[in-house]
């Protein structure tokens, strides 16, 4: 056949598939996230399906199919987090005990304060002190009261600290 008759994206070599991403959180347990959490995951994934939208629209050459792959294997990911969410809503009167969506701070040995919110796998963020339900910190924090010391066990040893203050947004 006459190249005159392909199209120019015939020419591009299909690419192998992505391979899919690994859920953070170990088989049978829920899907948590704050409602401020859910919010940002629902912009996130919005903004992603505009961009793809203007991302298809562009040429077809390798560099575009490959970034393409990418967008549908986040917006697959989020999707899949958004419809598996179980979305916790902070207590409603004051409590005194750590719970899921709580900001902890706390103060080590040393007299350095911390400041850490338990938040949910997907909105992770150590840079904000926002650290996984799931994470040592958070299971150390879990379900202690304001003013008592906790155990935190890491690879170097044991690190004690106090619960300075509990609050929920």
């Amino acid at each position: 056949m006459s190249k005159a008759f392909t199209r120019e994206s015939d020419d591009v070599p299909e690419l192998p598939p992505l391979p899919p991403q690994p859920s953070p959180l170990p088989p049978g347990a829920k899907n948590y996230l704050t409602p401020d959490g859910a919010s940002r995951l629902r912009d996130k994934l919005d903004r992603l399906v505009q961009a793809r939208a203007q991302v298809a629209a562009s040429s077809g050459d390798v560099d575009a199919k490959r970034h393409l792959q990418t967008l549908d294997q986040r917006i697959h990911h989020l999707g899949q987090s958004l419809r598996s969410a179980v979305v916790v809503r902070p207590p409603v009167a004051p409590d005194d005990r750590v719970h899921f969506g709580a900001i902890v701070i706390v103060k080590a040995r040393d007299g350095t304060e911390s400041r850490y919110r338990i938040v949910g796998v997907d909105e992770t963020d150590v840079e904000q002190g926002c650290v996984s339900w799931l994470s040592p910190l958070a299971k150390a924090l879990l379900n202690a009261r304001l003013g008592q010391r906790v155990r935190l066990r890491l690879p170097l040893g044991e690190e004690e600290l106090e619960i300075v203050r509990i609050a929920y947004e």
